[in-house]
């Protein structure tokens, strides 16, 4: 499922029209990336949790030369599903 499907579903489900709902889609993901980017945690009750995590700088290889590389440190966004949703997810 994609921006669009996703967004065809909801149109159809709330009986608005595809443009309302893809705007709809997209600024709820612009509304979880931006909180996001602030390093908060955004929590979906009954779907699940989004948070940032560090990911401090290391040492790796270059596969093709095996040269020692230095891995810059990064944010990552991780996600923790709820309750209900692993549920549904293992039947």
């Amino acid at each position: 499922m994609n921006n669009s499907d996703l967004a065809d579903h909801l149109s159809s489900a709330t009986g608005s029209s595809k443009a309302d709902a893809k705007k709809i889609v997209d600024t709820v993901f612009a509304a979880i990336a931006d909180a996001a980017a602030k390093g908060e945690e955004i929590s979906l009750n009954g779907f699940g949790k989004f948070k940032v995590k560090a990911s401090a700088e290391r040492e790796g290889r270059n596969p093709s030369t095996g040269a020692t590389i230095t891995i810059a440190a990064s944010k990552k966004l991780s996600f923790t599903p709820a309750k209900a949703v692993k549920d549904k997810l293992n039947g």
